[in-house]
């Protein structure tokens, strides 16, 4: 019981790691053709958005607006396949273990798989 506490131990630390790396990456997304661009990083905190100024139409702010929620939603969907990528292994590794985790008194959404299933141990609001 011991090893596999240690390598559950182990395994938090390369999770760690991961989000570590993820929340330095950045990815863009875009609309508009490119019009309008935002930026996330890897754990979905938007860190940039640029706008062309031929889209900056003061009469029409409700186009400006879609394209940048679509921009952000792309970003967000990069970022979203980012850490899928990234944490997939640490999801596919937990669970074989069933309710081992748990059972340890251990939260295995640090894991990267929580009890709903979905990765864990991310920051709110970057799924």
């Amino acid at each position: 019981m011991g090893a596999l506490l240690a390598q559950a131990m182990q395994m938090q630390q390369q999770i760690a790691d991961v989000q570590a790396k993820l929340a330095a990456t950045h990815v863009t997304g875009s609309s508009g053709g490119g019009v309008v661009r935002a930026t996330v990083t890897g754990g979905g905190e938007l860190v940039g958005l640029e706008i062309e100024p031929s889209v900056a139409d003061p009469t029409d702010t409700e186009t400006l607006a879609d394209l940048v929620v679509a921009a952000i939603r792309d970003a967000n969907r990069a970022a979203a396949d980012l850490q899928a990528q990234a944490m997939g292994p640490f999801a596919a590794a937990m669970g074989g273990m069933g309710g081992m985790v748990e059972g340890m008194g251990l939260d295995a959404s640090a894991f990267g798989r929580g009890a709903s299933g979905g990765l864990g141990g991310l920051p709110p609001g970057s799924r």
